[in-house]
């Protein structure tokens, strides 16, 4: 659903607003004509039946068709509308604030004098602007409803969702140490794998450093997940630790600081030898040998005086 307008201005056009994409809106209404029809089929044809045991058929028949009709119509209108009502449901933080902020200024204005209500417009204005922790917090639950449109801004962009270009239904987010964490419920055509797969470009529509992302619970759905931003390192910080002032620096002894002469050059007649080790005595046995008495030799024989006859 689109809205578009020419010649404003000094003849200037001016661009197109998508509200719905074309895709989306065709897509809406084909779904709502099929859910009429068989919403009054089955409606009728159960009414009808219930009817019929009280009156005649044709009177049970013309007493189902408008109880049908109306069945139908009802669920056409909340399928119709159904991508308005994501699209409330995507800023309805933004139109909860703004109303707030609006109607809230005007009872205030209505109800008190112009210097009461900027004395107390003031504090609620400078209060959060000078304290740093306030600041800090206000920017956070700020980043929570950013990220929820840039994670939408993936989706419609360059993460393909399914044929009929239904976008994921992003839940709910809230500030972590590091970041945003924001529970989102997939439609069909999408995986975690496939997502995991996209995370550097996700990083760089969210503005942050990267994101990872997981199933939300073990105990849950493929098609709910958990995205968790990160913008910030926290655990480079330093923190200071209370236990240094617990220790009493009298105790520790002083360490020995006296100069030690370090030798500049090595002479070879200044270098030790080695001992040699000392010979076997008697009656133990020799180095290297393996603790038995040899064995004792033949004779020796003189080959000349030997004769194989004898």
């Amino acid at each position: 659903m689109s809205k578009s307008s020419a010649g404003l201005g000094f003849g200037r056009r001016a661009g197109t607003v998508t509200v719905i994409e074309q895709q989306v809106h065709r897509s809406s209404a084909r779904n709502a004509r099929m859910a009429f029809i068989i919403t009054a089929l089955i409606v009728g044809i159960l009414a009808m039946t219930v009817a019929s045991d009280h009156m005649h058929p044709i009177l049970a028949a013309l007493l189902a068709a408008p109880i049908a009709f109306v069945a139908g119509l009802l669920v056409w209108t909340l399928v119709r509308i159904w991508p308005v009502l994501r699209l409330l449901w995507w800023w309805t933080p933004e139109i909860g604030a703004g109303m707030a902020l609006v109607y809230g200024w005007i009872a205030l204005a209505n109800a008190t004098p112009a210097v009461v209500t900027l004395a107390v417009m003031a504090p609620l204005v400078g209060i959060p602007a000078a304290v740093p922790a306030l600041r800090r917090w206000i920017t956070a639950i700020a980043w929570c409803f950013i990220v929820r449109h840039r994670l939408r801004v993936c989706f419609s962009q360059f993460i393909i969702a399914n044929k009929s270009g239904s976008l994921p239904l992003i839940l709910w987010a809230r500030p972590t140490p590091v970041g945003e964490r924001v529970w989102v419920y997939l439609r069909p055509g999408l995986s975690l794998s496939r997502l995991q797969s996209r995370l550097d470009e996700i990083a760089v529509t969210c503005h942050a450093s990267s994101v990872l992302v997981e199933l939300a619970s073990k105990n849950k759905k493929a098609a709910y997940l958990r995205f968790d931003i990160k913008r910030r390192e926290v655990l480079t910080a330093t923190v200071s630790s209370p236990l240094t002032g617990l220790v009493n620096t009298d105790d520790i002894p002083a360490p020995d600081t006296k100069p030690v002469d370090v030798p500049t050059a090595l002479d070879l007649p200044d270098v030790p030898a080695e001992p040699t080790p000392a010979p076997a005595t008697a009656g133990k046995p020799a180095p290297g040998s393996n603790g038995k008495k040899p064995a004792k030799t033949a004779p020796a024989t003189d080959v000349a005086d030997f004769d194989p006859w004898d």
